[in-house]
């Protein structure tokens, strides 16, 4: 009889699949109130990872860290209207406190851009507060009606950065850093996924918005996923939070605003874009753990040298973990870090010690081959090397083949149906085809210029729209 898979293959039920994986990698458990989730030690370890190498960058962007509080007024939602008319199905409403009912309303934060700008009002005073420029990782809370672990979740974890500018010009091409150099850098080169960097439609537009700059990933069904968004807000916060500066000139002028975010969905997109039948594959620049040194017997001699192997790679710079776990069979072990997708294992046994090699197994290249002991501090980094450069190859790969360029809403909605993305020019498409694609679950995931460029406007001559079915 044949053994039955540890999960249920991708191409059976992909859905059914990405929870099999989550619940037995160990990443996250559902929460008990619904739409909430219990991020695990491995799945946090992931998340831990993001923030550290999306820190680095927000930083190098210039912004610095801050906190803002959980509870937001109410009022302060209502002062821009049209944010508060994107946001009012999804938010969680807090009236009663202390035994009694609150004078106010308080909003459990859905996105911060309303208390910042009660405070950036405050903080601004003349031209030399500017650039003001805040990041704060945090949690939110949208009410979500289809929750998916990770995906869509009523609590997420996340970043999201504020900042106050003097111009136009100087807010527009700071989101633009932050969606290309902060945001683009560590989703291709760190987290190994190809994305297309576009500009969303007025109608997929963050509320508040004057222009919404978003980074768009095929997942292994040919689905797309919103990986992060950079929004050019405008005036139109400053304006209801009276937030102005003094200008050179001596005359009271309002600021200019972004806002930007990424979010624990990105755990989510790094299942769906590089998992297998087998499990996670993660991608080496990001793995919290890169190699993992296994026993296969309680042998002191193999334990010995399984912790020297360890030692030495940590030295080398390698994040390594020894499994001497030895009263736990070897096969489930392997198994196990082989659904956690660490992207090698050393394996030694016994035989191993008398020859003076170690198995070399690597999770996301596939196969296993003996290496001499003395060689792997040697042979390690350009193995993860090879890796994350094939994890990114496989993603660019999979988005090309797969996405079809049309020249009719028929053909658009055909090649999303069967599992891919499609172009056409949004000069065919328009508003009217963009909603008619909404009747078919398809949606415009951004508009890009005719060179794959991110466009200048909305009616840029050559604009190409993007569509697909998404999560």
């Amino acid at each position: 009889m044949a053994k039955a898979p540890v999960l249920t293959p991708r191409a059976d039920d992909f859905p059914r699949w990405y929870q099999d994986l989550i619940s037995k990698a160990e990443l996250a458990d559902n929460g008990p109130v619904r739409g909430t989730m219990v991020i695990r030690p491995y799945g946090y370890g992931l998340w831990e990872r993001m923030q550290r190498e999306m820190d680095a960058r927000i930083k190098e962007a210039g912004a610095q860290n801050a906190y803002f509080p959980l509870f937001i007024p109410q009022s302060y939602l209502t002062k821009e209207a049209e944010h508060v008319e994107g946001f009012a199905p999804e938010l969680a409403v807090v009236t009663h406190a202390g035994g009694k009912e609150l004078e106010e309303p308080v909003v459990v934060r859905p996105t911060s851009e309303t208390i910042v700008n009660d405070y950036f009002s405050k903080w601004v005073q003349s031209y030399r507060d500017l650039p003001l420029l805040i990041n704060q990782w945090a949690n939110v809370v949208r009410w979500e009606m289809r929750p998916r672990v990770f995906l869509r979740t009523t609590e997420f974890l996340w970043q999201e950065g504020h900042t106050a500018h003097a111009t136009y010009e100087d807010a527009r091409d700071y989101a633009a850093h932050i969606h290309e150099k902060v945001y683009a850098d560590f989703m291709v080169n760190v987290l190994g996924i190809d994305v297309v960097l576009g500009r969303k439609t007025p109608s997929e537009r963050f509320a508040g918005a004057v222009n919404t700059l978003t980074l768009e990933a095929m997942m292994g069904d040919g689905k797309a996923l919103q990986m992060g968004t950079s929004h050019e807000l405008g005036q139109n916060f400053a304006r209801a939070f009276n937030t102005r500066y003094l200008s050179r000139d001596g005359r009271q002028e309002l600021v200019w605003q972004t806002s930007w975010g990424s979010s624990t969905r990105m755990v989510g997109g790094l299942i769906m874009s590089h998992g297998d039948d087998s499990g996670l594959r993660v991608p080496p620049r990001l793995a919290p753990v890169q190699a993992v040194v296994l026993a296969i017997k309680g042998d002191d001699a193999v334990l010995a040298k399984v912790h020297e192997i360890g030692d030495r790679l940590k030295a080398a710079g390698v994040r390594v973990r020894v499994d001497d776990r030895t009263d736990t069979p070897f096969g489930r072990r392997a198994v196990d870090w082989e659904l956690k997708g660490v992207p090698v294992r050393i394996e030694v046994g016994p035989r191993d010690l008398e020859n003076g090699t170690a198995m070399l197994a690597r999770r996301i290249r596939g196969g296993k081959e003996p290496v001499a002991v003395d060689s792997l501090v040697r042979l390690l980094p350009t193995v993860l090397e090879e890796d994350q450069t094939l994890l990114l190859t496989q993603s660019r790969e999979r988005r090309e083949s797969r996405t079809s360029e049309v020249s009719t809403i028929g053909e658009a909605v055909e090649a999303a149906v069967a599992g891919g993305w499609a172009r056409i020019p949004w000069a065919t498409l328009g508003e009217e085809g963009e909603a008619e694609l909404a009747a078919h679950a398809v949606t415009v995931r951004c508009l890009v210029a005719e060179d794959g460029s991110v466009p200048g406007s909305d009616d840029a001559p050559g604009n190409v729209a993007v569509v697909a079915r998404a999560y």
